[in-house]
């Protein structure tokens, strides 16, 4: 399974279609380019190198997601960590983005974060005013989560972990994962398949459940 893909990004001035322009038939619903959205949400899909962040946001990203990637070389020999990924080929520099409307006029805007330690200067940039985050998590290479989980544990931010199920991985359950990667009981643990358009939904669904019931739960003006 390879979960990092890759699509030609295009230049957004250039006006080619998914540059995310009024009358762009792949950019929302009728009407978005006059009205806008209601209510905007803002999600972080954040996790270890070549879990499947890039995958998950173009899996459901309504317009052409914007992408960062640049080309790994010889010079991040030593550098980056790319055991379990050998094959990956291309790497996020800064962020990947998306949007995905919802009814009602909900709309969600999708940050993809970069995996590697020497990008992570961008995390505090890229979760100012985020409802939650999806840790994306690989069986294989569990320890490359640690980082997100406690980043968003200190911080205070809602997020759940989201199994990519690739291929050649084993198959946990979810309170094996939990007891691996010792998160709170509360946070939820889904399994996904990042390369699906249903199945990556069902886990922002899941985050946006999980921080709206952190949220009622909170004492009164928290």
């Amino acid at each position: 399974m390879n979960s990092a893909r890759s699509d030609e990004l295009h230049d957004p001035a250039d006006g080619r279609p998914g540059d995310g322009r009024p009358g762009d038939e792949h950019d929302g619903q009728p009407g978005d380019e006059h009205d806008g959205p209601r209510v905007a949400l803002k999600i972080l899909v954040a996790g270890g190198f070549g879990v499947g962040k890039t995958t998950m946001v173009g899996a459901v990203s309504e317009i052409r997601p914007l992408r960062t990637e640049e080309a790994l070389t010889d010079v991040s020999v030593g550098i980056d960590d790319l055991e379990g990924v050998a094959a990956k080929r291309t790497t996020t520099v800064a962020m990947d983005f998306g949007r995905i409307t919802l009814r009602d006029g909900v709309a969600i805007y999708l940050f993809g974060t970069p995996g590697q330690e020497r990008f992570w200067f961008m995390w505090n940039e890229l979760s100012r005013g985020a409802l939650g985050a999806v840790v994306l998590a690989d069986t294989r290479r569990l320890t490359a989560s640690f980082a997100s989980i406690d980043y968003f544990e200190e911080k205070g931010t809602p997020f759940v972990v989201a199994v990519n199920c690739f291929d050649d991985a084993d198959r946990y359950e979810s309170n094996e994962i939990r007891g691996a990667l010792d998160i709170d009981p509360h946070v939820p643990v889904i399994l996904c398949d990042a390369r699906r358009t249903d199945s990556a939904k069902r886990v922002l669904v899941g985050l946006v459940e999980h921080a709206l019931r952190l949220a009622s739960a909170a004492p009164a003006g928290r």
